[in-house]
């Protein structure tokens, strides 16, 4: 290569492209493919959501806004975390554009070059690769495959080691469905209280949990204000906004001029008439909560049943989330194996290769859609298997 070559810096260079897109890119466009690669419904925002944006367009709210969000939003995210966690103020929340965006901008906050960071896995690429952006070491500590997906505490506090920066821990989790326990929360709080380790928890999918729990066991359950503990959320996922790039960081108060910063560097603040969607779908939207909670139940409970039918399949029970997380007995090349099902059975899933190695012989399914479309998938991996 050429000195004046124009080239992006080595450790982006390194990063892996998505192999999800890669798989849907395959078969976007095309009719006759039922897509169950991305994480998102088949039902669109509920109407009365998207009526609050256009309401603000009419209204002209298009220019900027503080970098943390309008006020009105701010407050209404306190409350809504105050009733399902313990009481918080609008001074610890901050408005983001997009989920991911606030996890990007909490690792800025706290990462530095050469820092250490864990990562509980099999999980979402993001969450793995941001760290690796901004020059960290990340050290992976792999779930357990059996009836459900499990974590071994133990081995994930040996992994907290003294003068790691940093614990990544998403739950419900992406991909596997599992959950963490309240009585693994207080351990693994207390250790990193004991080594001065951060814990960024990823919370986006904590209300879809279906053991009859209002959300997922959270460490805003547990933690002081004082604790180093950071919360990302999203607007995505328990109301149905997966396009509208709204999220929010719940931190520890100290943290908030400098994440304000950070905020103004990257976005500066998200689109005003997004906010004011945000504030109804808080205030007017536990109906729809229910209402994914029972959908995504049936389609959860459909499809480990059905999967766990097909010969070569196991497939453990998700105890949230929105995937099960499955593995076909001999593929080992899951990204080929998705390729394949694309184009030669009209079925659109997530290799596990994309989750990282740990997530490499199985396959993601997203069941966050209709039990007739669910069925008639199934049908076409059966017949796909049975012709191998």
């Amino acid at each position: 290569m050429l000195l004046n070559t124009p080239v992006a810096r080595d450790t982006v260079q390194s990063l892996g492209a998505s192999r999800i897109r890669e798989v849907a890119n395959a078969g976007m466009g095309r009719s006759d493919v039922l897509p169950f690669w991305f994480g998102e419904p088949d039902e669109a925002t509920p109407a009365f959501i998207r009526d609050a944006a256009k309401n603000a367009l009419d209204a002209a709210d298009v220019f900027y806004t503080h970098n943390f969000g309008i006020p009105p939003l701010r407050e209404a995210i306190a409350a809504y975390l105050s009733k399902l966690h313990q009481p918080l103020g609008a001074d610890r929340v901050a408005v983001t554009s997009s989920g991911v965006s606030a996890l990007m901008l909490v690792a800025q906050l706290i990462v530095n070059p050469g820092d250490r960071v864990v990562c509980v896995t099999p999980l979402w690429p993001n969450l793995t690769e941001i760290p690796k952006i901004l020059g960290a070491e990340v050290v992976k500590v792999p779930l357990q495959f059996g009836e459900t997906w499990e974590l071994d505490v133990q081995r994930l506090l040996d992994a907290l080691t003294p003068g790691t920066k940093a614990v990544f821990i998403n739950s419900p989790n992406n991909p596997t469905g599992w959950v963490i326990t309240a009585e693994q929360q207080r351990a693994v709080l207390e250790h990193c209280r004991k080594h001065g380790i951060w814990i960024l928890a990823d919370d986006v999918y904590e209300r879809l949990v279906y053991d009859g729990a209002r959300s997922a066991p959270s460490f805003l359950d547990i933690a002081t204000p004082d604790d180093r503990v950071v919360s990302a959320n999203s607007f995505s996922k328990s109301w149905l906004m997966t396009g509208w790039r709204l999220g929010w960081i719940t931190a520890p108060q100290p943290l908030m001029a400098d994440l304000g910063k950070l905020i103004e560097y990257n976005t500066s603040c998200a689109p005003g008439f997004v906010q004011r969607a945000g504030i109804v779908a808080i205030e007017r939207g536990e109906d729809v909560i229910t209402h994914t909670l029972e959908r995504y139940r049936a389609a959860r409970d459909f499809l480990y049943e059905r999967l766990n039918t097909l010969p070569g399949v196991s497939a453990p029970h998700p105890k949230g989330a929105m995937y099960v997380f499955f593995k076909v007995d001999g593929e080992r090349d899951t990204l080929a194996l998705c390729k394949r099902l694309v184009a030669e059975a009209g079925v659109g899933l997530a290799p596990g290769s994309a989750f990282g190695e740990e997530g490499e012989g199985y396959i993601r399914w997203c069941f966050a859609s209709s039990l007739e479309r669910l069925e008639e998938g199934t049908r076409r991996l059966e017949r796909f298997l049975a012709a191998r």
